[in-house]
């Protein structure tokens, strides 16, 4: 259980938000305005592949300079304006331009753990024979979503790893294709839910343990599927919206009833895929909310929202996919397809294997690229291998499986749920 809680205790969904930059050129002047949470820049943290400036040694620091007043670290900013504007590189047709602080408008105070949002406006003159404009971000601010303003089919970029962005037409006309969309959104999607989204992986899981049939598990995916794609589209189209203070912790009480409901009952009853329904709404939202970071193209709207549902959906499938891999020896023991010894000698291995993964790759790099620490992922794998060893070794019970493994999983998962859901109404 204590991996579960310690996944809880550490993720905090969406802490580090992409930084959105509008580049406009007006005359001999090109404007870059960029929308970020700076104090983690201020702090000198090393955003790429962070999830959670919690995560970071800089972690007071960022918090602290989110309490200070919106005077005080306007005047931080422009202290540090010089160093900022030398890490962002801004080329008029291969010629590096000089960019400068023209102005700061930083967020009022709000809860220190959670990030404010700052509005930095860098200005460069031009010349007046340019053609193109070429942004390099670095990697260590994070991610950037680049929008071209004030043309016909503007350039939209993502870009992230310090790699440069595509040459941007002055005159416009660098906007994707609809197949560049589609597919440029699905790992974008994808990555929403693995590794990013903890709180979606857990309602997931929570599906997934609720019966080894295939039939309940159809079932239940095909209600969660239909219900976001809904209120993903709606949201996204700004239809339907509702205050992430209201759709975070309801999303954290979805987890908590589906994994009890997995302890209380061991099959589908006839309202449950009707109730995930109505929790996949709110699971939509939750996707919009995070879609409406990155932007869509104007122009390509419908395909950019389509290929990120497809990356949800992808991710989704992944999630239960690896889930059945991890637990499939147990289930063919509990079947009597295999000897418990097998069973017992596969998971204590693959358990210690976890551990000791979770132990040695605890570091950077993989924070890096899973977004998360390692034991977050790896030792909740460590302790479902250990309940499959039970699950293995009392095989004779009725419904070893379902007692040793769906049902102490079940548990872990609603504990993380309701521990998130005090957190986002309380903490």
């Amino acid at each position: 259980m204590a991996a579960f809680i310690f996944v809880g205790s550490v993720a905090n969904a969406h802490e580090v938000r992409p930084a959105i930059g509008d580049l406009t050129v007006s005359g001999s002047l090109v404007t870059l305005e960029i929308t970020l949470n700076a104090e983690a820049i201020v702090a000198g943290v090393d955003l790429e592949g962070v999830a959670d400036t919690n995560e970071t040694a800089q972690a007071a620091q960022v918090d602290a300079l989110r309490a200070l007043a919106p005077a005080a670290f306007s005047d931080r900013i422009r202290a540090d304006a010089a160093q900022v504007a030398a890490a962002i590189s801004l080329r008029a047709d291969g010629v590096e331009l000089p960019l400068a602080l023209d102005d700061v408008t930083v967020g009022p105070v709000g809860n220190v753990e959670l990030p404010r949002d700052s509005i930095l406006r860098f200005t460069a003159p031009i010349p007046t024979d340019a053609k193109g404009l070429q942004v390099t971000w670095p990697a260590s601010y994070g991610a950037l979503i680049l929008r071209q303003q004030g043309v016909e089919a503007p350039y939209t970029g993502y870009l992230d790893n310090g790699t440069p962005s595509d040459e941007i037409a002055l005159t416009g006309g660098g906007e994707d294709t609809a197949l560049q969309a589609f597919a440029g959104y699905i790992p974008v999607g994808f990555d929403h839910i693995l590794p990013k989204g903890l709180d979606h992986i857990l309602f997931v899981l929570g599906l997934f343990f609720l019966s080894t049939r295939i039939g309940p598990l159809l079932w239940q995916i095909s209600a969660f599927t239909l219900a976001h794609t809904v209120t993903l589209a709606l949201g996204a189209m700004g239809w339907v919206t509702l205050p992430g203070s209201i759709v975070e912790p309801l999303i954290a009480a979805s987890i908590v009833f589906v994994a009890v409901e997995n302890i209380l009952t061991d099959g589908l009853s006839r309202w449950r895929p009707l109730v995930v329904f109505l929790f996949g709404l709110l699971h939509g939202l939750g996707f919009a909310s995070v879609l409406g970071e990155f932007g869509l193209p104007p122009g390509q709207f419908f395909p950019a929202l389509i290929g990120f549902n497809v990356g949800v959906e992808l991710g989704q499938l992944t999630v239960i996919a690896l889930a059945f891999l991890l637990v499939w020896v147990a289930l063919r023991v509990d079947d009597n397809d295999m000897t418990p010894r097998s069973g017992q000698v596969f998971y204590g291995v693959l358990a210690a294997g976890f551990l000791v993964l979770g132990w040695l790759l605890n570091n950077p790099e993989f924070t890096s690229v899973m977004g998360a620490r390692a034991p977050v992922f790896l030792w909740p794998m460590a302790m479902i291998s250990l309940f499959c060893v039970l699950s293995a070794t009392w095989v004779d019970q009725l419904a070893a499986y379902r007692t040793y493994v769906a049902i102490p999983a079940s548990v872990a998962i609603a504990l993380v749920g309701f521990y998130w859901f005090v957190e986002r109404v309380f903490l």
